[in-house]
């Protein structure tokens, strides 16, 4: 299987959500080895989409010349994308936002009603990708922290999406927090081998992952006491 990555945090490899990443490659690699790019965003010459269309009405040629062209193409030669990034305000960082509004020439104009909502027909054959969502953030809980980015996820890629969201992330990056992190990190390598079996990730795990590793209340007293 081919995979490529799009890292979306400006840390690039020293991201805390790329922890949770690693760990869900290492799980899929366990059970058959897979070939795996990994792009970071902050790393790419993409400049902002006008919002002039040009590419929805010429066959996905963009105004742009820049390093867009290439990762649509790169995009468009995988099995599965994995969107691994912290969370910015509720959302993703800037510059996976802006490649993710760049990915508009895969689109046409012309628009199609797939159940209750409308899409736009495509003027590429991405039927075949499957996407992941990693995202970490620095609070303690889940509710009330993902579901924008949740939503947008879903709305982008309604089909064949699987969604893991983890709280307290910082601590991936934290040595002396190995203590809950490493089990943590072991039951995501699980997860990486139940998506390489069969697609999904139980519910059940899925719990156990998107769940506070340490009491939020601690959790909040450590940050709060490393800020002074």
């Amino acid at each position: 299987m081919k995979i490529l990555v799009i890292n979306g945090s400006p840390k690039k490899e020293n991201s805390d959500t790329m922890h949770i990443t690693r760990a869900f490659l290492d799980g899929m690699n366990e059970v058959s080895q897979n070939e795996v790019k990994t792009i970071h965003a902050i790393d790419k010459h993409i400049e902002y989409c006008t919002g002039c269309f040009a590419c929805m009405r010429n066959g996905g040629n963009c105004i742009h010349n820049d390093d867009m062209r290439g990762i649509l193409e790169e995009i468009l030669d995988s099995d599965l994308l994995i969107w691994s990034y912290p969370l910015y305000c509720y959302g993703m960082p800037a510059p996976l936002k802006a490649l993710l509004d760049r990915t508009l020439p895969l689109s046409s104009m012309a628009m199609q009603k797939v159940g209750e909502r409308y899409e736009h027909v495509g003027q590429a054959d991405f039927s075949h990708l499957k996407y992941v969502m990693i995202c970490g953030c620095g609070f303690p809980n889940s509710k009330h922290n993902f579901e924008p980015a949740v939503m947008q996820f879903t709305r982008c890629f309604p089909n064949e999406h699987t969604m893991i969201t983890v709280p307290e992330s910082p601590m991936f990056s934290a040595p002396e927090a190995a203590v809950v992190t490493a089990p943590r990190l072991e039951l995501i390598r699980q997860a990486g081998k139940q998506y390489a079996g069969n697609g999904t990730v139980s519910e059940d795990l899925m719990i156990e992952i998107t769940s506070p590793m340490i009491p939020e209340e601690q959790y909040a007293e450590i940050v709060n006491g490393t800020v002074h």
